[in-house]
């Protein structure tokens, strides 16, 4: 109750204009899609990282008594755009870290950059096996999120439960789409779909027919699709287009739920046999810690229920993301990055929203979650990502 009731103080004093805090605030960035046309992911990362932050700052904030601050840039999903942004970014006094948004592009080609710069960088969606696994001794890149090593084995899994023997890839010619295919080739063997072929599609295509029925006609009876919320809604609206014959299960990577996809997609999809992997649902979290995280959320940003959050993944891990940090701040006893780095690596177990961590991170491994935390679920007309029961076929 004391808790919620600071909160409520600091929200109220921000809302009113009022300064809160004497000491010089602790920044942490957030370089994300702001600007991406029908993109939900940079904004749910962002009040996840509200609700954090306050909660933090109500509890007496890092370092004594020092406030946490967010500092947003807007990189619209541009690599070059994220890093002026990082670049600006890490010039800021006290910034301890930066987060990151949905794209796995974007990030894995400023990896060298943030090391050049000494930035810590806290992934809280984007999965591309090469973000963590890129090579560099400090490791400056955290992430609470899905690994395509991970996401890949549970949509073939998926495929299997469904009755398919034979599977179609369709993948966006990006460091993420050859992420994904290299985790579907290194899943392959005994009890997993065949793969029939893979076929490219370049971000921004208007059409995604022709390969998907040269997928069919190759003889794929589902297909598995790593694709955005934009390229998602075209396969989509077209597929539900054809004849209920020609209408594949689409097991889709999670990309899908960073936009509003059904709005997007502006046909009915009631025919369309649709899944997706996740990480986290408020529907089925632990109740008590669903209840209080959507207690913070009403207080900040009005009525809400469970099922109304958009991509609820991006919300929940940048929640726990910003606890994690905010305590390795503590432990450093500075905001030089060297040390916050250092802090990350030997973080005590954390009983956060999204599990449990025992620990999230230590010097060999720089992901919190594990394959463990990865489900399957099917995205409703009205938005809703519902998880099926673990060996759901639907």
């Amino acid at each position: 109750m004391r808790l919620l009731l600071g909160l409520l103080v600091v929200v109220a004093a921000l809302a009113a204009g009022r300064p809160v805090w004497a000491a010089e605030p602790v920044r942490i960035g957030l370089d994300a899609e702001f600007g991406l046309l029908g993109s939900t992911s940079a904004q749910a990362i962002e009040r996840g990282m509200r609700i954090a932050i306050a909660e933090v700052n109500a509890a007496g904030g890092v370092l004594g008594g020092r406030p946490l601050e967010l500092a947003i840039r807007d990189n619209r999903s541009v690599p070059a755009r994220s890093r002026e942004n990082l670049v600006e970014l890490a010039t800021m006094p006290d910034l301890v870290a930066v987060f990151c948004g949905r794209f796995s592009p974007v990030v894995l080609e400023n990896i060298g950059l943030l090391h050049d710069l000494g930035l810590i960088l806290m992934d809280p969606w984007a999965s591309a096996d090469g973000i963590t696994d890129n090579g560099r001794k400090p490791n400056y890149v955290f992430r609470l999120s899905l690994r395509d090593r991970w996401a890949m084995p549970a949509l073939l899994r998926h495929a299997a439960a469904k009755g398919a023997e034979r599977v179609g890839v369709l993948a966006p010619n990006t460091g993420w789409g050859r992420s994904g295919v290299a985790a579907i080739d290194r899943s392959a063997g005994p009890g997993m779909p065949q793969v029939v072929e893979v076929k490219w599609y370049n971000w921004g295509e208007k059409s995604l027919a022709r390969p998907y029925v040269e997928l069919l006609r190759a003889g794929a009876q589902a297909i598995l699709f790593i694709a955005n919320d934009a390229e998602g809604a075209v396969l989509l609206r077209e597929v539900a287009m054809m004849p209920r014959s020609e209408q594949l299960p689409l097991i889709m990577h999670w990309g899908v739920t960073g936009g509003t996809l059904t709005a997007q997609v502006g046909v009915p999809m009631d025919t369309l046999d649709l899944s997706v992997v996740q990480t986290f649902s408020f529907l089925t979290a632990d109740p008590h810690k669903a209840m209080r995280f959507l207690g913070l959320w009403r207080e900040m940003y009005g009525p809400v229920e469970a099922a109304e959050i958009a991509s609820p993944v991006g919300v929940a891990h940048a929640y726990d993301l910003v606890h994690l940090l905010a305590q390795a701040i503590d432990r450093a006893g500075s905001t030089d990055r060297a040390r916050v780095r250092d802090a990350l690596e030997h973080s005590p177990p954390y009983d956060g929203l999204v599990r449990r961590y025992a620990p999230p991170f230590t010097p060999e491994d720089h992901d919190a979650l594990g394959p463990e935390n990865v489900f399957m679920a099917v995205p409703r007309a009205d938005g809703t990502i519902v998880p099926l029961p673990a060996g759901g076929g639907r």
